[in-house]
C-alpha cells in the first residue's frame, strides 16, 4: 500500500520514497531538501485543509497539502529510523540581531 506525506498524522515519522510529478514543483521540493531517502516527521497539521508542518534535516518546513499528496513515503514502523535529535540546536548567526 502506497502512503503519502499528507496521510501521516502528527508525530509520525517516515522516509521519502519518491516525489511524483515533474517540473517546477518537483524541483522546488528537492531544493528544500525533500529527496528520496530523507527522514522526516510531521509536527502538526493546520485545520480545514491548511498546511502541514514537517521537520527534516534539522529544520521545520510548512507545506501545502497538495504538495504533500505528491510525496510517497515509507512509515517508521516499516523501516528503522533513528530518532530525530531535538537537543541539538544550531543558531543562525543573524538570529540575535
Amino acid at each position: 500500500m502506497e502512503r503519502f506525506l499528507g496521510d501521516l498524522k502528527p508525530g509520525e515519522r517516515a522516509c521519502v520514497e519518491c516525489i511524483q510529478g515533474c517540473g517546477a514543483i518537483r524541483r522546488r521540493m528537492m531544493d528544500m531538501g525533500i529527496v528520496p531517502g530523507v527522514e522526516l516527521e510531521v509536527v502538526r497539521r493546520a485545520p480545514f485543509g491548511g498546511p502541514l508542518q514537517v521537520r527534516l534535516k534539522g529544520y521545520y518546513l510548512a507545506m501545502r497539502r497538495g504538495e504533500c499528496a505528491r510525496i510517497a513515503v515509507t512509515t517508521a514502523h516499516q523501516i528503522n529510523i533513528d530518532p530525530i535529535d531535538t537537543t541539538r540546536h544550531i543558531e543562525h548567526p543573524l538570529a540575535s540581531r
